[in-house]
């Protein structure tokens, strides 16, 4: 998909609101949501994507600069991109997301917690979101 396409598709997304309390609403949940998605990067069980995207959205009807400034973010950017272009994660992003998931639950059951039922629950919550990771398509690195 060229860059000409891709923002003409991002422009058929935008539609700032004009009331400014929703837009102001829109704008401060837009931030907190990709707080919470940077946290997702670093933190096992707490998912990156869902909240780019629900923070795109948030932008798209609050600040047309900050929903390309989002898009285009050379760090999470591509986040939203593989999802809204191709539909999936990467290899790498899959790798990346379940040894940190695996890394903090061990760190957890090793140090936070002595009790077996914690313990057996982390781990299943481990298996639950690693084979969610592991069924969404896989995809192509992206060369932008």
């Amino acid at each position: 998909m060229t860059n000409n396409t891709q923002n003409s598709n991002l422009e058929k997304e935008l539609s700032v609101h004009r009331n400014p309390i929703v837009r102001w609403s829109l704008l401060i949940g837009g931030f907190v949501l990709v707080g919470i998605g940077i946290l997702g990067m670093f933190l096992p069980l707490l998912p990156t994507t869902i909240f780019f995207i629900l923070a795109a959205w948030c932008f798209a009807r609050s600040s047309e600069r900050l929903h390309h400034w989002l898009h285009n973010n050379r760090y999470f950017g591509k986040y939203l991109r593989n999802y809204r272009q191709k539909g999936g994660m990467t290899a790498g992003s899959k790798i990346l997301s379940i040894s940190f998931l695996w890394l903090g639950i061990i760190a957890s059951g090793l140090f936070a917690t002595e009790n077996l039922y914690v313990r057996i629950l982390l781990a299943a919550i481990g298996i639950g979101v690693s084979w969610h990771l592991l069924s969404i398509k896989t995809i192509t690195e992206s060369t932008e």
